[in-house]
């Protein structure tokens, strides 16, 4: 009988306001050793954590931010970590591509190798959000990464609402969903408080693909913005295993059984049920079936 797949994922939940990298990375790497110490075998940091979330205004002076992944220190550093511990960590980082920018993601598998790049697929614009000032809508597709530890899909923040992106994903063989984020309170509308329904987005995902997701978020205030915090790994009933509190830092931990995740999805159907030929509207931009 072959060896059951398990595999234990952490979600990294801490403040990233230092005005330099230094002290945010330095954080990261902190959470993603207690983590391995607690027996993380992937290790999920929030999204651009080398600082504050600097998309809030548009300002040129942050494309100085960005750097090529050849070369990249913090990618660098990571997958020394990675290979130390023998953990996989995606890493999320402001990417400079000739004279394009890109919000993206490294995946560093458990030995150190970097296993490739996702350029983050939707960009939101508006108050305190304004991520079309600095990168283009990413051009790798949707990617899932064979690791050590199983096989991850990982979209990036605003790409979390979408759940064409999960089944995508999915598609593609994931067996587990991550979803580094920055998200919190809306500038021009203090009162609205998007944690709750952010959580629901994604747990559909879970449910609808039978499949568990897991999400990191940064916490304090940065600005007009202050970050909810709230970072979870659900499984793939939608039921919260793990979360972390609104102002908590620290990481947060829960297992999955990759094989027994393998039948339930079978079993549900979801994936054997689907009619492609008929989701064509999904390939248009106003639903029009004509494609004019």
């Amino acid at each position: 009988m072959s060896e059951k797949r398990e595999v234990c994922v952490a979600v990294v939940q801490c403040r990233l306001d230092d005005a330099e990298k230094e002290p945010n990375v330095a954080r990261v790497e902190a959470h993603v050793r207690a983590a391995a110490a607690k027996g993380a075998q992937v290790v999920l940091p929030p999204e651009l954590f080398e600082g504050p979330y600097f998309p809030q205004r548009e300002e040129e002076r942050f494309f100085a931010l960005a750097h090529e992944v050849e070369g990249h220190p913090t990618i660098a550093r990571m997958q020394a970590l990675a290979k130390e511990l023998g953990v996989v960590i995606p890493v999320s980082f402001f990417e400079k591509a000739g004279q394009a920018h890109y919000n993206s993601l490294a995946m560093v598998d458990a030995g150190g190798g970097l296993l490739g790049v996702y350029r983050k697929s939707h960009i939101p614009d508006g108050p305190g959000y304004e991520e079309k000032f600095y990168f283009r809508p990413g051009d790798t597709g949707f990617r899932v990464w064979k690791t050590r530890f199983g096989t991850l899909g990982v979209g990036i923040c605003w790409d979390q609402w979408f759940p064409e992106a999960a089944r995508a994903m999915a598609l593609r063989g994931a067996e587990l969903l991550l979803y580094p984020t920055a998200i919190g309170s809306e500038p021009h509308m203090p009162a609205m408080d998007t944690k709750d329904p952010w959580q629901r987005a994604m747990v559909g995902h879970a449910v609808a693909n039978a499949m568990p997701i897991c999400a990191a978020n940064r916490i304090g205030v940065e600005d007009g913005i202050t970050f909810y915090g709230s970072s979870f790994l659900a499984d793939a009933r939608g039921d919260k295993l793990a979360e972390l509190g609104r102002e908590e830092e620290g990481v947060a931990l829960a297992r999955f059984d990759l094989d027994a995740l393998a039948e339930t999805r079978a079993g549900w159907g979801f994936f054997r049920d689907r009619r492609p030929e008929l989701y064509g509207v999904l390939m248009t931009g106003d639903g029009s079936s004509s494609g004019r």
